[in-house]
């Protein structure tokens, strides 16, 4: 990884410079440092009575979030105080490697962080110092940042956008009503809290002490956000915030940037010059709203008013907020990130949380350097209010993820790894035994560097409840690795044990059917859809065959729709399993996992697979068939199946999405409301060999595919790649 990846992956969560620039291009380094010590505050009625001043001992490294030239970010856990426990960032930086300017920026950042309270805002709540090193200790947030979220999602809803900018909106209006201009609002600098609310961070470039009356004339910023007169360098005020809104809601809600050229000075022009391109699948209320941020005319833009935010809340997309909940938190948001254990860093880059956390003693700085550095040591004054409301919250984790884990901060603390239970292209599963209790588990061990877990691990945390999905019992990630715990499965797969079951009826077909509907229905209820429903990852808890012990196993693909219609754009597809529409890459939604059952119930009626034969059909003759939506309803078994079962076997596999049953729909079927009236005659099966070389034949033919659509890292994706494949950077001169 290069220095300025490194660089920037601190900055991603707190900002490693604060740079406050002189209107006068000549101002001397006297006059920085004379500004940082005038820019001083008076620290001691931030100390609250009964608590100290912070200094490093207090404090347990747990893992290393960031790393830059001037220092780095830790996960760490305070082990005295009131608040023994609590989970912090710490950002240490050192004395002698910051440069004098930098050095007063970082007292800077501190005095404004200090003045900030508000909820959609990164708290401080500590700061002190050593000899040789400035230490800030902040809120952790474990739900990453807006980029990763809007890298994966591609666009968002605009219910979802609203939510987002109406936090954002009290944000910066609260910073605005201290005198502060924000000045690089961008999705990196956007943080999720564990519930899915944001908090901005990033305080690098912010100017303080300044009135809606006195100007900035900083280059700085990221070129892609910057309001025209941050790029004619005519001064600003607070109304660049407001264009940097419009071009962060533009961005989410089509995936690209409203100016963007192939080089700064290209991008800098059509900033100033450009006709704004206006996609018309956005509503009404939403392009009005952009095209009165979009005002070149600083005066004219919305936000600058005499009313300043109010006329931004009164605009009519944003007609259903309750501003006075929304600022209470009592509005839910759209979306939550992964929730495991509190120390859990699934949102931040393996790269660091994989090392080993040490906070070496920093070199002392020069002789003169102490008097900048006055005044830096702060104290929250609520922290006691604030672990209240945090132990309040300690119950949104699953007592049955802490209660396992325990004390061990290591998977194999915790358990003994035994033999493979299954291998798969991101991950491998192994049976384990729990170390204390001696109870056997199923560890699916997932590497980081191929795939993200936080998707798969948040819905089986919300939803693993449910009897009939798998039950997530511990959760473990040591930055390279995610161990997720699971109950085992003893009975096997659910399409081995039918093709092995000797007397298999078309009544017994319609019970499976029915409670992995059922599933599905509750899955699709709450927005889920599983998107590789293939019959390994449908198996039994253990040998008696009830379709109650029946388990819906393996979300790795799963994924959280986020619109009531949204199409899901990042394809995944396992075999046989796949709907036409994935493979001509439109995208897909429920009705997938639909197509996926019929294709299950196809072969447990017919005893063969729909699409191949057996081994030897060619990969072109299979996708042909998958294309096509080509199957056979006469022959075999098909002659003395009932002609309910062929009608719903059709209608689940109808080559139109839109046509296809719906989960409820499945339910309300007579092949399943009337099950009692169906033959229970045995079927008849072909060599289980047979059939599973046939699936196998599937999934060759889809894996040698040249249009097979791949999931891929987030920098992979065309949000990473616009970006030139890292996340866009500050200008700061």
């Amino acid at each position: 990884m290069d220095m300025n990846m490194r660089k920037f992956t601190v900055r991603r969560f707190f900002s490693v410079y604060l740079r406050k620039k002189s209107r006068s291009k000549s101002s001397s380094l006297s006059k920085l440092e004379d500004e940082g010590i005038v820019k001083e505050i008076d620290i001691s009625h931030h100390v609250k009575e009964g608590f100290e001043k912070a200094d490093p001992s207090q404090f347990e490294l747990l893992k290393v979030l960031g790393q830059g030239s001037y220092g780095k970010v830790f996960l760490v856990r305070k082990i005295k105080g009131t608040d023994t426990g609590q989970l912090y960032a710490m950002k240490a930086l050192k004395k002698a490697t910051l440069k004098v300017r930098d050095r007063v920026r970082s007292k800077m950042e501190r005095d404004i962080l200090a003045e900030v309270n508000h909820p959609f805002i990164v708290k401080l709540h500590y700061a002190f110092q050593t000899e040789g090193k400035l230490y800030l200790i902040l809120d952790f947030l474990r739900g990453g940042d807006l980029f990763t979220r809007l890298s994966k999602e591609v666009m968002f809803t605009e219910e979802d956008v609203k939510f987002y900018l109406a936090e954002l909106a009290l944000a910066l209006d609260h910073l605005h009503s201290l005198g502060i201009i924000y000045r690089d609002l961008k999705p990196e600098n956007i943080l999720l809290d564990e519930e899915g609310h944001i908090k901005i961070t990033d305080f690098g470039l912010s100017k303080e002490a300044i009135d809606h009356d006195k100007r900035a004339y900083s280059f700085c910023g990221t070129i892609e956000y910057m309001a025209p007169e941050v790029v004619n360098r005519r001064g600003h005020t607070q109304s660049a915030d407001w264009w940097s809104f419009g071009v962060l809601m533009f961005e989410m809600l089509t995936g690209s940037l409203p100016f963007q050229g192939k080089d700064r000075k290209e991008t800098m022009a059509l900033i100033l010059k450009a006709k704004l391109g206006m996609p018309q699948f956005l509503s009404p209320d939403v392009q009005g709203l952009l095209r009165a941020l979009f005002k070149r005319n600083p005066t004219n833009r919305l936000g600058a008013g005499p009313d300043g935010v109010e006329e931004i809340k009164r605009h009519p997309f944003f007609a259903p907020i309750d501003w006075n909940k929304l600022y209470r938190i009592e509005i839910k948001p759209p979306f939550k990130p992964a929730v495991g254990r509190p120390e859990d860093t699934f949102h931040f880059d393996p790269e660091f949380t994989s090392r080993t956390p040490t906070d070496s003693p920093g070199p002392p700085p020069g002789v003169n350097d102490h008097q900048l550095f006055r005044g830096f040591s702060f104290v929250a004054t609520n922290l006691g209010q604030e672990q209240t409301l945090r132990d309040s919250h300690q119950s949104v984790v699953p007592p049955i993820v802490q209660r396992l884990h325990g004390n061990n901060i290591h998977f194999r603390d915790g358990y003994e790894i035994k033999e493979d239970v299954g291998i798969g292209a991101y991950s491998v599963c192994k049976r384990c035994v729990h170390r204390s209790t001696g109870v056997e588990y199923a560890v699916k061990i997932i590497d980081r560097s191929k795939r993200d877990p936080s998707e798969e691990i948040e819905i089986l945390l919300r939803y693993g409840q449910h009897p009939n999905i798998i039950t997530l019992k511990d959760v473990y990630d040591d930055g390279k690795y995610v161990y997720l715990v699971m109950e085992l499965m003893r009975g096997g797969e659910l399409l081995d044990r039918i093709l092995r079951h000797k007397c298999f009826s078309e009544r017994e077909a319609s019970a499976v059917l029915c409670t992995i509907t059922k599933t599905v229905e509750y899955l699709h209820s709450q927005g889920v859809v599983h998107r590789d429903l293939k019959p390994s990852n449908i198996l039994y808890v253990d040998e008696t065959g009830d379709p109650e012990f029946i388990r819906i196993c393996d979300f790795g693909f799963a994924k959280q729709l986020r619109a009531e219609n949204g199409l899901l754009m990042t394809p995944c597809y396992t075999a046989n399993f796949v709907a036409p529409e994935v493979l001509k890459r439109q995208g897909y939604d429920a009705a997938c996992d639909i197509w996926s059952l019929g294709i299950l119930l196809y072969t447990m009626l017919a005893g063969f697979t729909p699409f191949a034969n057996g081994p030897e059909d060619t990969p072109e003759e299979i996708l042909s068939r998958i294309g096509s939506g080509i199957f056979a309803l006469s022959g075999g078994n098909w002659d003395t199946i009932s002609d309910a079962a062929k009608d719903i076997v059709s209608k689940m596999l109808h080559v139109d999405p839109h046509q296809r049953l719906s989960a409820p729909q499945v339910l309300r079927h007579p092949w399943i409301v009337s099950r009692e009236y169906l033959p229970q005659s045995q079927l008849i099966r072909q060599d289980v060999q047979l059939v599973k070389g046939a699936m196998a034949a599937t999934y060759f033919a889809l894996s040698r595919s040249p249009q097979a659509p791949k999931l891929e890292p987030v920098l992979s994706s065309s949000l990473a790649q616009r970006r030139g494949m890292k996340r866009l950077t500050s200008t700061r001169l």
